[in-house]
């Protein structure tokens, strides 16, 4: 019996390739196991080609696996541009109606499974779904009542003829492929799961349930990938808490939405990618200028322009940092697990209040969509904090407003919110003084720019930085950010059987950068690698800016629409020059 391993589904997109995988997934979390997927898609709603990979295993992962057990295929193309991933003596599962073949010269045994006819027979081609799953199940050793559980409660709502036929289609395609194979693969049988309770989720579910802990109640967006699974999450939950999504006509209008009802009190925030971050730097930039708080999702893809609209990358950092113009106090959070997407959102409405600015949450496409286990959230952990929110104001002198934008010696100026007795104040856009009035004023410019920007020069989230550091002295430091840490973490316990010692740093807070905890890890280091997904290394150079050390820091990038693998970047830490 196996610990892991691994698994892809692909087909046609529409052809019932993401249905496929949730419910296989979804029975196997139930049993406990560790889960890592990540789904491959082309940018259209019908057609192209498209596969899910999933990774099983008894212990905490959090990477996709280099190589592949079992391909289940749909069709000819799934195998001619996946096959090569397999291990040798892996296994093909295929429907048998395209007449699969396989390249030649691939060591992998090929089991034809008639998947479209056990679906037609039993009334409908929609059902081969199920009798592929239940072919794949078989191969793993493990029993069909909790996969059959899952079957019911994905089907349920629609009637029991309609489960029943599912569940026939299940066992079904179990019984051919068995009969193929002559009986259960020994060598595919997995061992048994410890059976304790796992979320199993993507990361923007997580990220739409932290807004809801975190008390947000009003929700603007305009749907983009990937953020828009944000959106729906929300749209179903949010009015269980008395709270409202809109879907707007574009992201303009979605930020300044958002902007408003914070102004207004009510914590809200939206979501979007690259193209839309570009609409919404001029509302940015007001969330400064008026110091209002703001929380922005930016899902990370491939870029520019339309770009790569469903792939991998990382390249949104320079925007982020310095996509608005003039300067205003910015803040920007990098989660790098399932978990820290929960808890980030909370953090994040808590820091846009606490120091009055707009604050980005920035995951990738990987995190955002690759469904993943991770482990109970502790509600315990989430504290609201409002910050410096006035509730009652005395009354101001006659011809005075309230002083929203005082001058404070941490920067920090109360805040008042529309209704409050005597909280009278004005707001624009355009420079103002203390009572928010317009004003040109070259000394108030300056006062209020030093104000607006010294809010943030001690600030720190929680862990800026993840660091494992077991090496006084490696040899190797390195460094990324987002959904590539369990992959550097996989590669590092390779180059450790080889003798080569690695330290690692997941760098969250990218904005204001936490150059002084970086500076004595990298003085360490004998070479550093970042690894990243863009193609001119930016947050190499975010590292460089900041901290001054330059000659040991080299990149190791990727910009090719796909995630790194851990065989990536042991190569790279061993080619070091």
């Amino acid at each position: 019996m196996i610990s892991q391993l691994s698994l892809k589904i692909g087909g046609q997109q529409g052809e019932g390739v993401e249905s496929t995988d949730k419910i296989f997934s979804t029975a196997l979390n139930r049993l406990g196991y560790y889960l890592y997927g990540y789904r491959h898609f082309s940018s259209r709603i019908k057609g192209g080609h498209t596969n899910n990979k999933i990774r099983i295993s008894v212990k905490p992962i959090r990477a996709i696996s280099d190589d592949l057990d079992i391909l289940v295929a749909f069709d000819q193309e799934t195998i001619d541009l996946n096959v090569h991933e397999l291990r040798p003596g892996g296994v093909v599962v295929a429907d048998a109606k395209f007449n699969p073949t396989l390249p030649e010269g691939i060591d992998a045994r090929l089991f034809p499974v008639p998947i479209t006819k056990i679906a037609e027979d039993l009334g409908t081609s929609l059902f081969k779904n199920m009798a592929a799953s239940g072919a794949a199940w078989a191969l793993l050793g493990l029993s069909l009542d909790v996969f059959n559980k899952a079957v019911e409660e994905e089907f349920g709502r629609k009637g029991p003829a309609v489960v029943e036929k599912n569940v026939e289609a299940v066992r079904q395609g179990a019984k051919h492929l068995l009969e193929l194979a002559g009986g259960p693969l020994k060598e595919f049988e997995l061992l048994p799961a410890d059976g304790k309770q796992k979320l199993f989720m993507i990361g923007n579910d997580a990220i739409g349930l932290g807004a809801i802990a975190a008390g947000a109640r009003f929700m603007a967006a305009y749907p983009i990938t990937p953020a828009s699974e944000i959106m729906e999450y929300l749209i179903k939950r949010l009015p269980k808490f008395g709270g409202t999504v809109i879907q707007t006509e574009d992201e303009i209008a979605a930020v300044t939405m958002a902007l408003g009802a914070n102004y207004g009190g009510v914590r809200s925030f939206t979501a979007s990618a690259g193209p839309g971050l570009s609409l919404m730097m001029e509302a940015i930039g007001l969330s400064g200028m008026t110091e209002t708080p703001l929380v922005i999702v930016n899902t990370q893809r491939g870029g520019p322009s339309t770009g790569l609209p469903t792939k991998q990358e990382q390249s949104d950092i320079n925007q982020m940092i310095y996509g608005t113009h003039g300067e205003i106090p910015k803040v920007v959070i990098a989660p790098s697990t399932i978990e820290e997407c929960f808890y980030d959102m909370v953090e994040a409405f808590n820091i846009a209040e606490v120091y009055q600015c707009p604050v980005i949450v920035v995951t990738d496409l990987q995190l955002s969509l690759g469904k993943q286990s991770a482990e109970p959230l502790d509600l315990s952990r989430v504290k609201i904090d409002r910050g410096a929110l006035v509730t009652e104001v005395p009354p101001q002198e006659e011809g005075k407003l309230f002083k929203r934008y005082e001058f404070t010696e941490s920067g920090i100026s109360p805040r008042v919110l529309p209704g409050v007795k005597n909280g009278i104040h004005h707001v624009t856009g355009v420079e103002h003084d203390q009572e928010g009035r317009p004003s040109e004023n070259p000394v108030n410019r300056k006062k209020m720019m030093d104000k607006r920007l010294k809010k943030l020069q001690n600030l720190r989230i929680t862990n800026p930085i993840h660091v494992d550091a077991p090496n006084e002295s490696p040899d190797i430091l390195v460094i990324g950010m987002g959904s590539t840490g369990g992959t550097i973490d996989e590669a590092r316990r390779r180059l450790a059987e080889e003798g080569i010692t690695t330290n690692h740093i997941t760098v969250r807070q990218i904005a204001p950068f936490p150059a002084d905890l970086l500076i004595p890890h990298l003085q360490q280091a004998k070479k550093v690698l970042v690894i990243e997904n863009n193609a001119t290394g930016q947050l190499a150079n975010q590292i460089k800016l900041h901290t001054g050390i330059h000659d040991k820091i080299q990149s190791f990038l990727k910009y090719d629409g796909n995630p790194f693998l851990p065989s990536h970047i042991y190569e790279a830490c061993k080619g070091l020059n």
